[in-house]
């Protein structure tokens, strides 16, 4: 026991602890928290930040892929139809990057990162306004259409994760209300979970493949943040979400324009 107490790096379990209870807080995903802490605070190379928070992320959303199926809310159409488009994105996209040298330009990525976190930002606070705008206008669209924009939202999900780990959680749930507007919206949170988990684990396993993750660093992660969200998501409802969800919204606006200027 204290052998593996040694190998836990701390001040990362801290961090993780941090963004775990602000995901069980408000729900955003880890990886528009976790990989800008650890390259500004921590200055890990970007990629490799990446590439451990992917790895992160798929096991945190299997455990929720899990609840959530078990209580028959994951789509499993729009899973499947995310896939298409987002697996062979990503396989794609890690293939070039790791081709030509993605990890010695962490330039890219966090221009890519900051791009990121701007739109997750304005997911988070506009989301209502686009969903009542959008939904009524492509609610009479064919299913073959729906389905096309379905795999279309998925290649661009499978380049942004796959290059920044972000973007499966606020932009593809409000793009996904939008497209399936009678749907619950616990359906449509409960498929974007069901469709990270293979996203994740392929862009995942890519970033492993080209020796981007640090294991060490994601078990000290793991290690806080797993605590962190089980413990927050039993007060969630107490928390304030008209004043939480701005306040993040534009921590991760400003931290995007800085890491994208």
């Amino acid at each position: 026991m204290l052998s593996l107490l040694h190998l836990i790096q701390w001040p990362y379990a801290l961090s993780g602890l941090l963004v775990g209870a602000l995901v069980g807080l408000t729900g955003v995903g880890g990886g528009s928290l976790m990989t800008p802490l650890l390259v500004l605070l921590f200055g890990i190379n970007p990629a490799t930040a990446v590439g451990t928070d992917l790895l992160f992320a798929c096991l945190t959303k299997m455990t929720g892929m899990t609840l959530h199926a078990s209580r028959g809310s994951v789509d499993w159409r729009i899973v499947r139809r995310l896939a298409a488009g987002s697996v062979p994105a990503t396989a794609l996209t890690i293939y070039l990057v790791g081709r030509h040298g993605g990890a010695a330009h962490p330039r890219v990525i966090t221009t890519v990162l900051g791009v990121a976190l701007m739109l997750t930002a304005v997911g988070i606070v506009f989301r209502g306004r686009i969903v009542a705008v959008l939904a009524p206008k492509l609610d009479a669209l064919g299913d073959g259409t729906r389905r096309t924009l379905t795999v279309g939202l998925g290649a661009l999900l499978g380049v942004f994760v796959s290059i920044t780990s972000v973007g499966a959680g606020a932009i593809g749930v409000t793009v996904l209300l939008v497209l399936y507007p009678r749907l619950p919206t616990v359906r449509i949170v409960g498929s974007d979970i069901g469709h990270a988990v293979p996203l994740t684990l392929v862009a995942g396993a890519g970033h492993w493949f080209y020796g981007s993750v640090d294991f060490a660093l994601l078990g000290s992660l793991l290690v806080g943040s797993l605590p962190g969200i089980a413990v927050t998501s039993l007060v969630a409802a107490r928390v304030p979400d008209r004043v939480l969800r701005p306040v993040l919204a534009t921590t991760l606006a400003v931290v995007g324009m800085r890491l994208a200027g």
